[in-house]
This record gives C-alpha cells, structure tokens and sequence, in this order.
C-alpha cells in the first residue's frame, strides 16, 4: 500500500527533524512524504535543516514541500521588503546560522546558497491527494484549492479555521502552523505542528494508517 508521509512544521529544529527521519522509513518509489512548510525561523539551524530537505528531496524525488508563512518572510526579506517583520519573526536566528549580521540584506543574498533559494522558490502552495489537501496552514471553506488566498494559505486565523465545518466529502485537511502539545483531529481536519520550535516535539502522520511518530 503507498503511503503519505506528512511532516509539521520544523522551524530549523535540526536534532527533530533528523530523530524523526531515523523514525520513519518511506519507500522512495511507492510512498509519498510531505513536508508542511515553515523550515526555518526561531531554531538554530535553518540552513542545516534546509541542507537535509533539498539532499532528502533528491533521495525521495515524490516528496512534496510546501511554503510557510516563515517561508515566505524569508524570501520578502532577500527581496528587500518587509525586513523586521522577518527579523522580529524568528530571523534572527535563520540569519546566524547562515552566518549573517544584520540589517545588511545584501550580505543575506550573497550569503545564503543559490540552491536555497531555488527551494524556496519552487515550494508549493497546497497539494492535493485522493482523499487529503495538505496545506500549512488553513482553507476558506467554499472556495477551489486553487483559489485560495494567501492569507488563508499561508497566515489563516486559527479560530476561523477551525471553526469552519467541511462537508463529509470534502477531502479531509492535513495542516500545520498552529503549535500545540498534540496533534488536533477533527472529522475534517487534522493539525499536527506540535511546537518543535518550542521544545515540543516534531510530528510525522502516517496516511492512511493514522498513526502518529514523533521525534
């Protein structure tokens, strides 16, 4: 039986993210894993942990990494705008641990490898499977995956999210973004960031088994 594989939010906990990989064994060629976004910010090495997912990308070539909304930060931040709300935003840390002293963004875009950035360019908004939408952090009930915005997508308020009721045959919604001790299962929705970042642990779900390994 192929399987899904969907990892929470990493937020550049490398020892999590790495006991986690030692925990799950995908099979390259018939299981999919599916990364939910935010990799970097807050932890300590961000660059490690994105060092992992682009060698585990060329290893497990059916994997699918999606944007966060730290993701996003990161790129507005290389592109010049919206700096100290990157930096106020766990930044700090991602920028040491490519080893660069701020406020100077040109030091960043020189510094942080080109095969980074085309990473961070080439993740994903939403993926869709048979039976799951995976997306990091929330959908607007009503509207197509694809027409989504990106508030919803990427920042969507917890308590409107959650307080959304999916009819039965919408595709059940696998999510991160919103730390929390364990994960939040709901008839429609499944939340599995478990707070890596603030000395939780890092969740994989295993679909559709339903079973949960953490780091």
């Amino acid at each position: 039986m192929n399987r899904l594989y969907a990892i929470g939010d990493i937020h550049g906990c490398y020892g999590a993210l790495y006991a986690l990989l030692e925990k799950i064994k995908p099979d390259p060629k018939q299981d999919r894993v599916i990364f939910l976004g935010d990799y970097i910010n807050r932890g300590n090495d961000s660059k490690k942990v994105i060092d992992r997912l682009i060698e585990f990308k060329q290893l497990y070539p059916r994997s699918i990494f999606l944007k966060g909304n730290h993701e996003v930060m990161f790129l507005n931040y290389l592109n010049g705008s919206r700096e100290t709300l990157f930096l106020q935003s766990g930044g700090l840390e991602t920028l040491d641990s490519y080893g660069i002293i701020p406020p100077n963004t040109e030091a960043a875009r020189r510094k942080v490898p080109s095969s980074h950035k085309l990473f961070l360019l080439d993740l994903l908004p939403y993926w869709e499977e048979r039976d799951y939408i995976f997306v990091h952090a929330g959908m607007e009930k009503g509207r197509h995956p694809s027409m989504q915005k990106q508030d919803w997508l990427y920042w969507a308020d917890k308590e409107k999210f959650i307080q959304q009721s999916f009819p039965k045959n919408h595709k059940k919604i696998i999510f991160g973004h919103f730390a929390q001790k364990a994960p939040l299962i709901m008839a429609d929705k499944i939340g599995i960031d478990s707070g890596a970042a603030y000395g939780g642990k890092l969740t994989c779900l295993i679909l559709p088994d339903m079973i949960f390994v953490t780091s």
